[in-house]
């Protein structure tokens, strides 16, 4: 795993900024024109790191279409939770350097809709790797066994340099509903 990872971060880092600004603006539009963004009404999306999908075009429309944005926060009790981001939100940089809300209402991870997750490596399966930490995976543990996939539905962004054939994923991963990249 940490060989994959290695080699997706690198691939990802090695994207010149137009690039990873083109891909970045194709994937956030296919995000927005599906049917799992149009009608969720409560949704998370991450704030992005320099080389990472750039999400805030997301996150923008979601506002304009009246829906309820929240993005992760995460404690070092290696606990994450999800506060509302707002236009004028104030941010704030935590101990990882992951911007954040100073203030704003929690929500429950399982009342979310759509949730837009941050992907480091993926494959066709639906499987993912993402920086280590696990937060992702032990917030939604609740999908672990869950035979249909109501919600909330986790779909992963990421750049198609972060394709792998296959993942042999933990027993405790939890699998992305899909996956976004800019590949068609």
């Amino acid at each position: 795993m940490n060989e994959l990872r290695s080699n997706a971060l690198r691939a990802r880092r090695g994207m010149n900024v137009e690039e990873r600004a083109i891909a970045s603006q194709i994937i956030c539009n296919t995000v927005t024109r599906s049917r799992d963004f149009v009608s969720a009404k409560l949704i998370a999306c991450y704030l992005p790191m320099p080389d990472e999908v750039d999400t805030r075009l997301i996150i923008e429309r979601g506002w304009r279409a009246n829906k309820r944005v929240f993005v992760p926060i995460v404690h070092s009790s290696k606990e994450m939770f999800f506060r509302e981001i707002r236009p004028k939100t104030m941010l704030v940089r935590n101990s990882m350097s992951i911007w954040e809300p100073e203030s704003g209402d929690f929500i429950s991870p399982r009342a979310l809709q759509l949730v837009l997750t941050p992907t480091v490596v993926f494959d066709s399966s639906n499987h993912r790797i993402g920086m280590g930490g696990g937060y992702y995976d032990r917030c939604f543990s609740f999908l672990q066994h869950r035979k249909l996939w109501l919600k909330p539905k986790l779909v992963g962004v990421a750049f198609n340099c972060q394709k792998v054939e296959k993942i042999s994923p933990n027993v405790w991963d939890i699998r992305l509903y899909r996956t976004i990249s800019e590949a068609k």
